[in-house]
């Protein structure tokens, strides 16, 4: 098996919405961006697999050093391998690697965020940094384009912890701000319990209203120069927009249950968001 078919590997075995997005992607790119997802799935399966602080840190390290060597040539994992050809050919920042690897680190930090400030710092690490890595392979001619990455991967993201609360709860993680929480008078506990309220609905009708302004934010930012390259990260806005909106009509039904789009539905919209594009 060469690196980039364990990359194509991990990729399709995560079913995440991304690799839809990748479907229609010239070959190199499609290569390159599915090396990126399959590094981003190796040092999250890292925190998710293991509980232990210790080896999970270690393990993390070890990721760091490999990112290392993949920019000094010597690269040892099948995922190093792949992306030290890719962060050649497409100039992929280290730092933003390593952002990568720090966000994932703050969830054996951290299982609370005081605020959305705090929140927003471990959005960026976790996903705006890998929309601007993305950004870059799919083609920059335009600075502003950056500013829409960023901001697509914080409303991705944000789109993601409302899907995922009750999820998130039950391995003891609340990523909803403290402070909003208190605000809306949202208990931990009712949290942690999956009791669904009215102010709990509230509360999650504030968090859908954030991310669609990230949206909005992020689309009115994309040049137009751009809008073409920059399609996959459209047919993503279209995919989890329709999620959000799944959740919504759900009445927020999300911590007992995960809400989803079938395989079908996301090829529809990743479809369409790329014949508008």
């Amino acid at each position: 098996m060469t690196p980039h078919q364990y990359c194509q590997n991990k990729a399709a075995a995560s079913g995440s919405s991304f690799y839809y997005s990748f479907m229609f992607l010239d070959p190199v790119r499609r290569q390159a961006i599915t090396a990126l997802y399959a590094f981003c799935r190796e040092v999250d399966d890292v925190v998710d697999e293991h509980r232990d602080p210790a080896p999970t840190h270690a393990k993390l390290d070890w990721w760091r050093q490999e990112i290392t060597r993949v920019f000094d040539g010597t690269p040892t994992h099948p995922v190093g391998i792949a992306l030290q050809e890719v962060c050649s050919h497409f100039g992929l920042a280290r730092e933003r690697l390593h952002e990568i690897i720090d966000g994932m680190a703050m969830d054996l930090q951290n299982s609370r965020y005081a605020d959305f400030s705090a929140l927003q710092n471990y959005c960026y690490h976790v996903a705006s940094t890998v929309g601007l890595l993305s950004a870059t392979i799919f083609g920059v001619s335009n600075p502003r384009t950056l500013d829409y990455a960023h901001d697509l991967g914080i409303a991705l993201q944000l789109t993601n912890i409302i899907r995922d609360v009750g999820e998130d709860a039950r391995r003891g993680r609340i990523y909803l701000p403290v402070d909003e929480l208190q605000r809306f008078g949202v208990p931990e506990a009712n949290i942690l319990a999956a009791r669904t309220s009215d102010s709990f609905r509230n509360l999650m009708a504030f968090q859908t209203e954030r991310a669609k302004t990230y949206y909005e934010q992020a689309l009115a930012k994309l040049p137009a120069t751009d809008r073409k390259n920059q399609r996959p990260g459209l047919m993503m806005a279209a995919i989890y927009s329709a999620l959000l909106r799944k959740i919504v009509q759900s009445g927020f039904l999300v911590l007992d249950r995960r809400t989803s789009l079938t395989p079908l539905h996301k090829v529809w919209l990743a479809g369409l968001a790329w014949l508008k594009g």
